[in-house]
């Protein structure tokens, strides 16, 4: 995993917001390194202060209208496969948007962080939808065998940050959000006999297992609340069965009688750590 290495100028944290005139510094590429701030985002800051917002009738930072972090969903991911995913801005400000900034980072407080994913990109792709506003992207990626272990399982922050078009001031959030990094599942289901007669015992069995970032392997989910579902031929929907638990190994097995032809599959609802996962359907032809 990436190591925060420790910033020679101080974090912005909170929705911080500075009045100063910013002094453009080249972007840098962060993806490896340290968890930047706003100055090593955005530049340098002197000391000269902007003129107060009451004097010009212009708010002096950008204003964030929206974040959008991989389309509002969960990031699940498995043990090799990387997971790239986008996040956007939408700011406004009265001299227009220069650039934007999101990362997300894992722990308690940003001085102490112990995991963060940073953008790939040195500065977002920003399209202006008017004078004053834009929505500026970018891509993010998450390497199991270099970004995570298990520990990080579970709510990361997001820090979002925008830069004005005269690069006169920013916007800077190290808290502005929360979105959670989880653990891949995966879940199977087989019932049998195939086909059964009316009447009959079906066994539906299966196993429900998960990633493990520290081994790069799947092990079994223990003691987890597992649905069984069922979808009557030639309909579209599952309802649940019942509800049983996983075994110390993630094993699953449990009995229905048989009525109907159909469908049978397992439905995990997730974890504070895991993610969401449905098995395939099991076919049963009842004779």
């Amino acid at each position: 995993m990436r190591i925060r290495a420790t910033m020679a100028a101080a974090t912005v944290s909170g929705a911080l917001a500075l009045t100063a005139i910013a002094v453009p510094a080249a972007q840098a590429s962060y993806q490896g390194t340290a968890k930047p701030d706003a100055s090593s985002r955005f530049g340098s800051l002197t000391t000269v202060k902007a003129p107060l917002a009451a004097e010009t009738g212009v708010a002096a930072a950008p204003t964030i209208n929206s974040v959008s972090v991989n389309g509002g969903k969960n990031i699940v991911v498995g043990t090799t496969t990387v997971k790239t995913f986008t996040v956007s801005v939408t700011a406004s400000h009265a001299s227009g948007i220069a650039d934007a900034y999101v990362d997300l980072w894992h722990g308690t407080d940003v001085d102490s962080a112990d995991g963060f994913l940073i953008p790939n990109e040195d500065a977002a792709t920003c399209t202006a939808s008017s004078a004053t506003t834009s929505t500026c992207k970018l891509t993010i990626t998450a390497d199991p065998q270099v970004d995570l272990v298990n520990s990080l399982a579970g709510t990361w922050h997001v820090t979002v940050g925008a830069l004005a078009g005269d690069q006169s001031d920013f916007y800077w959030n190290d808290y502005y959000s929360t979105r959670k990094v989880l653990r891949l599942a995966k879940l199977t289901a087989n019932a049998s006999p195939e086909p059964v007669a009316k009447g009959k015992t079906i066994t539906v069995t299966g196993s429900l297992t998960r990633a493990n970032w520290d081994t790069s392997t799947y092990g079994g989910y223990a003691n987890q609340s597992v649905k069984l579902q069922f979808r009557k031929a030639g309909t579209s929907t599952y309802s649940t069965v019942k509800t049983i638990t996983s075994s110390s190994t993630g094993g699953l097995k449990t009995t229905v009688t048989a009525s109907v032809d159909g469908y049978w599959r397992y439905s995990f609802a997730g974890s504070p750590t895991t993610g969401t996962v449905s098995s395939a359907g099991d076919y049963v032809d009842v004779q």
